[in-house]
C-alpha cells in the first residue's frame, strides 16, 4: 500500500523537521495543512518535499477531516508537529505497509515533559488511533479529539514501538496549555449540560494525583513525574473551577437581566 503521512500545523518551525525527518523512510507523499503560519514552518516543510494546503482553523476534528480528504492516497498516517516517530515504530509501519491485517492502528505515545520521558501514569501508554484507511472513518470529537472507524464490524490493531511527543519545553508550556485547553473543556461542559459539583472540585484534584502518581506508578518517573503530575491535578482544579464559574454566570444573566432589557420589556 502508499501512505500519505498528513499534519495540521501553525508556527512549527521548531518542531516540523525532527517530525518530517522521522517519517521520511515510509511517506510516499507527505501532506501539511496549515492554517496561515507566519514563521518558517512551510518553507521548513518544503525542503522535505512536501505538499502544502491552506485553510483556515476551525476546530481540531474539522481540519484533521478536511487534511484526510486532501491526502492522496487511502491508506494515512495522521501525525502533530511535535510527534516523532521512534526507530522501532518506523519498522511496524513498514511491516502494516508490505500487509495491512486491520482497518485503523493504535500508537502508544510518550510524552517529553521539560527534557524527560514520563513513562508511568495515565501518560503512558497514551495509545492513539492514527494510522488507517481513510475511507472508513473519520475524526470526532472538539477538545480530545479522536479518530473512528464507522463500522464496528471493522477491525483495530496496536503497534510495536512509541510516538514520541514533544509537546511541554517548559512549566511556562504546560501553564499556557492549561488554559486553553480549560476554557475549552468549560465551554464544551456547559454546551453539553454537565455541570462539576463541589465535592468534585474540592477532591477531584486530590484524587487524580494519587490515582496517577501512586497507583499508577507515576513516582517510578521521579522528580519529572511528580511535577508532570502535579500539574495536570492542577489543570484538573482549574478545569472544574471554570465550569462552574460558567454555569454560574449563565445563571445571574438569565436571573438578572439587565435594566435596558427590563425598560423594553416595559
Amino acid at each position: 500500500m502508499q501512505l500519505s503521512v498528513v499534519i495540521i500545523s501553525y508556527n512549527e518551525e521548531l518542531n516540523i523537521g525532527r517530525c518530517l525527518r522521522s517519517v521520511a523512510s515510509i511517506a510516499d507523499e507527505i501532506l501539511i495543512v496549515d492554517s496561515g503560519s507566519t514563521d518558517t514552518t512551510c518553507a521548513i516543510a518544503q525542503q522535505f518535499g512536501a505538499r502544502i494546503v491552506q485553510k483556515n482553523f476551525e476546530g481540531y476534528s474539522n481540519q484533521k477531516n478536511f487534511a484526510n480528504e486532501c491526502a492522496t492516497f487511502n491508506w494515512v498516517l495522521s501525525l502533530d508537529a511535535d510527534e516523532v516517530l521512534s526507530n522501532e515504530l518506523v519498522q511496524a509501519i513498514k511491516i502494516v505497509k508490505s500487509k495491512p491485517f486491520h482497518d485503523a492502528y493504535f500508537i502508544k505515545r510518550c510524552t517529553n515533559f521539560c527534557g524527560s520521558f514520563i513513562k508511568h501514569g495515565s501518560w503512558y501508554p497514551d495509545k492513539q488511533c492514527r494510522l488507517w484507511d481513510k475511507t472508513k472513518g473519520e475524526w470526532k470529537g472538539k477538545i480530545h479529539e479522536t479518530w473512528r472507524l464507522k463500522d464496528t464490524n471493522k477491525s483495530y490493531g496496536i503497534l510495536n514501538g512509541d510516538l514520541l511527543h514533544y509537546s511541554f519545553n517548559s512549566i511556562s508550556d504546560y501553564i499556557k496549555m492549561t488554559d486553553n485547553y480549560t476554557t475549552q473543556s468549560a465551554e464544551e461542559a456547559f454546551e453539553n449540560g454537565k455541570n462539576c459539583s463541589i465535592f468534585k472540585l474540592i477532591f477531584g484534584p486530590f484524587v487524580k494525583f494519587l490515582i496517577d502518581y501512586v497507583i499508577r506508578l507515576g513516582f517510578l518517573d521521579g522528580y519529572p513525574g511528580f511535577v508532570a503530575y502535579r500539574l495536570a491535578a492542577y489543570s484538573s482544579s482549574i478545569k472544574y473551577s471554570k465550569i462552574r464559574a460558567r454555569f454560574k454566570s449563565n445563571a445571574k444573566s438569565v436571573k438578572y437581566p439587565s435594566p435596558l432589557i427590563q425598560a423594553t420589556r416595559q
